[in-house]
């Protein structure tokens, strides 16, 4: 199957734990060698756009900051839109970069948003219970990603979902999420290539917000066995990939139209 641009995941598709993926430098050597456009969509809620280019430049991959998504940025241009610019972050501090880049005022007291990510260990009772009675005063909540975990260096690990959840139960408040699997989020990198849905390829290792999200916003998915794939929780998903692949070293033979795997 021919596609005119490939959207990958990060984390569980290009690297585990900080360890490359055999095969992934092989293949986006290869896509660049075919003119085949990509970027990098990630629910990493850790690092700034910048950050996540420079880590990625240090196990072999080069890639422009500007070609990586992550829900920072998108949430940075869905606050200005909205004109809610006072804002409590429960983030890392690393990827509040991105928010001040784009005009962001970052508060601790009557904010206008609450936003959540993926913040590890600043996720303290303190912090929570200031951003429970933020909402209760009227900010809006909006949540990064909803991941339920991720795969870090030492297993599995809490991401910013049960967070979130633990504050719309707490406040009543219902979340936006601005990252995947939100349409909006797939939508801003399918303009950066310029291409419609159907023309590219979405490849993830969670069932749920790489391949069901895509799919939802029309694209194409396959889903890699690497990183957090668990195979009870795909079967338990109902979530059918276009593709199934071993890791993206696999990925020339979705790409070649002989390459044996049909949708």
């Amino acid at each position: 199957m021919n596609y005119r641009g490939i959207l990958f995941d990060i984390d569980g598709v290009l690297h585990v734990g900080g360890k490359v993926v055999d095969g992934a430098s092989a293949i986006l050597a290869d896509l660049s060698s075919r003119g085949v456009p990509f970027r990098c969509i990630s629910n990493t809620t850790r690092s700034s756009r910048s950050t996540i280019a420079e880590r990625l430049a240090t196990l072999g991959f080069t890639i422009p900051a500007e070609h990586i998504f992550t829900p920072a940025v998108a949430a940075g241009s869905y606050l200005i839109s909205s004109g809610a610019v006072r804002c409590m972050l429960l983030t890392t501090r690393d990827v509040q970069k991105d928010f001040v880049n784009q005009g962001v005022e970052i508060v601790e007291r009557n904010p206008e948003a609450v936003i959540v990510g993926d913040a590890g260990d600043l996720f303290t009772y303190s912090s929570l219970n200031a951003a429970f009675r933020a909402l209760l005063s009227g900010a809006v909540l909006v949540a990064l990603e909803r991941d339920r975990y991720w795969m870090d260096e030492d297993g599995f690990s809490l991401s910013a979902g049960p967070f979130v959840a633990g504050l719309e139960y707490a406040s009543g408040v219902r979340a936006h999420i601005v990252g995947k699997p939100s349409k909006e989020f797939f939508d801003a990198a399918l303009f950066s290539l310029d291409c419609s849905s159907s023309e590219v390829l979405m490849v993830g290792d969670d069932i749920n917000t790489d391949i069901g999200g895509a799919q939802a916003a029309g694209l194409d998915a396959a889903l890699v066995r690497t990183g957090k794939y668990r195979e009870d929780v795909f079967r338990e998903s109902r979530i059918d990939p276009d593709y199934i692949i071993p890791s993206i070293a696999h990925l020339h033979e979705i790409l070649d139209e002989d390459g044996g795997f049909s949708k």
